[in-house]
C-alpha cells in the first residue's frame, strides 16, 4: 500500500500544475505551493474527516478539487527540483518536535526578527510581548541596516535612537520574570564580506547578525565570500548563508564543509532562518554543519508577532539534523550568549589575531586557533 500523499508531496504537485497553467491560475496554484508548508494539518486528514480543504490557507474551490483528485488516485510525486527540495513542512517539524518535547521548550530566544523601524509591520514593544507570551528570556531585533534601502534600511543615527527605545523598553518591562530585547542588526554584506555600518555603531550593539542580500544568483563557488564574511570581525552570526528562496532563488553554492570548519575555527554561528521560504540553511546544510562542530542560531526572520511561530521551523531543523544541544545559542541564557559575544570580539581585535600562529595543533594537541568554549 502507498503511503498517504504529504503536504510536503501537494506543495510540488501544485509547483507543477504552475508551470503549465495560466493567470491568473497560474498565481494562485504558486501562492497555494508556498502555503502548503505552513497548514497545520496534513491535508489528506482534512480529506478523511470530510472537512473543506478550503480551510487550509491559499486553498479555493479549484484548488480544494486538484488536491482531493490527488489524494483519491495518488499520483507519483517526482522528485523536487533543487529550487524546491529541502523544505519542511509545520506538520512534519511538529511530529519532530512532539518526539522531543523538552526541544522547543528549552529555547530561550530568537536571534533574529524585524520591527517597523525596518521592513517590520509591528513595533519593538509588540514584538517583545509575543515573545513573553512564549516565555522567551530575549529577543533580538535585527532590523535591516542603511545598505539595504529596498527594506528600509537604518544608518547610524536611527540605530542610535533604536536603541534608546529598546533601553527604555527594557527598564519598563515588568513581567515578573527576567526578560531583556537584545540591540541588533542584520547587517548587509558584500561580495567581500565588508558590512555597511560603522564599527563603532556595531560595537554599541549586543550582537551582529552578518547576511548576504546581493549577487545571489552567482553559479561559481563562493566560498571566498563566506570565508571573508566569517572573518569580518564585527559579526558573530552570518544569517541565512544560502540566500535561498522556495521555487524563486536556488542561493550560493561553496566549499561548505570548509565554511562551517571556519566557522567553527573561529568559534561564530550559522543561522537556521525559519521564515517557511527560506528554511535557510537547508537541512542537509545543517547536518553538514552540525558534524564540523560550528555552532547554530536560531531565528524565525518575523516581520509581525505571529511569525514567532516559524521558530517551529528552524528547531525542528536543527532537531532532525542531530545539532548537539551546546552548539545551539538560542538555548543559552542571556548572560552566557552575551558572555560569548563579547568573547569572540575579544578573540577578533587585530593584537589578538595577529598571535595566531601558523601551526593547526599546539604540542598539546589542541588547535591553537579556536577560541575555548
Amino acid at each position: 500500500m502507498r503511503a498517504d500523499l504529504t503536504n510536503a508531496e501537494i506543495a510540488e504537485l501544485l509547483a507543477l500544475e504552475a508551470e503549465s497553467s495560466r493567470p491568473p491560475a497560474q498565481r494562485a496554484l504558486r501562492r497555494a505551493s508556498r502555503k502548503a508548508f505552513l497548514w497545520d494539518e496534513e491535508a489528506v486528514a482534512l480529506v478523511r474527516s470530510r472537512r473543506p480543504l478550503t480551510e487550509l490557507a491559499g486553498v479555493g474551490p479549484y484548488i480544494a478539487g486538484l488536491i482531493r483528485e490527488w489524494v483519491k488516485s495518488r499520483p507519483k510525486t517526482p522528485l523536487s527540483p533543487p529550487i524546491r527540495s529541502g523544505f519542511l513542512t509545520i506538520a512534519e517539524a511538529r511530529v519532530a518536535l512532539a518526539a522531543k518535547n523538552q526541544w522547543l521548550s528549552n529555547i530561550k530566544g530568537d536571534l533574529q526578527m524585524h520591527s517597523d523601524w525596518s521592513d517590520g509591520s509591528s513595533p519593538i514593544a509588540e514584538m517583545a510581548a509575543a515573545a513573553l507570551e512564549r516565555h522567551y528570556e530575549y529577543i533580538a531585533i535585527t532590523d535591516h541596516a542603511k545598505g539595504l534601502k529596498i527594506a528600509g534600511g537604518i544608518d547610524e543615527e536611527q540605530l542610535a535612537r533604536q536603541g534608546m527605545e529598546i533601553e527604555n523598553l527594557n527598564a519598563s518591562i515588568t513581567s515578573g520574570k527576567r526578560f531583556r530585547v537584545l540591540r541588533s542588526i542584520e547587517l548587509n554584506l558584500n561580495s567581500n564580506g565588508e558590512g555597511d555600518m560603522s564599527a563603532e555603531s556595531l560595537a554599541r550593539l549586543d550582537i551582529v547578525l552578518g547576511c548576504f542580500h546581493s549577487s545571489l544568483r552567482k553559479s561559481e563557488d563562493q566560498t571566498g565570500r563566506y570565508l571573508s564574511a566569517l572573518r569580518n570581525p564585527t559579526i558573530q552570526i552570518l544569517g541565512h548563508p544560502r540566500g535561498r528562496i522556495y521555487n524563486f532563488r536556488m542561493g550560493l553554492s561553496a566549499d561548505w564543509p570548509r565554511v562551517f570548519g571556519e566557522a567553527a575555527k573561529l568559534d561564530k554561528a550559522v543561522e537556521i532562518d525559519g521564515y517557511p521560504d527560506r528554511q535557510d540553511l537547508s537541512p542537509d546544510l545543517v547536518r553538514q554543519a552540525a558534524k564540523e562542530g560550528c555552532r547554530i542560531s536560531l531565528g524565525t526572520d518575523s516581520h509581525g508577532p505571529s511569525q514567532l511561530r516559524f521558530m517551529e521551523f528552524s528547531a525542528g531543523s536543527a532537531l532532525l539534523a542531530g545539532v548537539k544541544r551546546e552548539r545551539i545559542l538560542n538555548l543559552m541564557p542571556a548572560d552566557d550568549l552575551l558572555a560569548w559575544v563579547q568573547k569572540i570580539r575579544d578573540y577578533s581585535k587585530p593584537q589578538n589575531r595577529s598571535t595566531r600562529v601558523s601551526s593547526t595543533k599546539s604540542p598539546s594537541g589542541r588547535d591553537p586557533r579556536r577560541i575555548p568554549r
